[in-house]
C-alpha cells in the first residue's frame, strides 16, 4: 500500500486550526532515537505524535500537582 492510499483523518469544524508554530532543537543521537522509536511502532505523523506526547505528559504532571486544601501528609493521616 502506498502512502497516498491511505486516508487520513479530517478535522471537524469545530476543531480550532493550529496557527501556532513551536519549533525545537535536537541533537543528532536525540533525533535518531525519536526516529527509531516511530519506525518501531509505525507513527507516520511525527508532528500529531510529539504533540499528543507532550501534552498527555502536562496533563499528568498538572494532575499530580493539583493544589490541595491540606498537605500529602494531613491527607494520609
Amino acid at each position: 500500500m502506498r502512502k497516498r492510499d491511505r486516508t487520513c483523518a479530517k478535522s471537524t469544524p469545530q476543531e480550532p486550526k493550529r496557527m501556532q508554530r513551536m519549533v525545537c532543537l535536537m541533537s543528532e543521537e536525540e533525533l535518531r532515537i525519536v526516529d527509531s522509536y516511530l519506525r518501531k511502532y509505525k507513527i507516520t505523523n511525527k508532528s500529531r505524535w510529539l504533540r499528543e506526547t507532550v501534552l498527555a505528559f502536562i496533563h499528568k504532571n498538572m494532575d499530580e500537582d493539583y493544589p490541595t486544601l491540606f498537605g500529602e501528609h494531613d491527607m494520609r493521616r
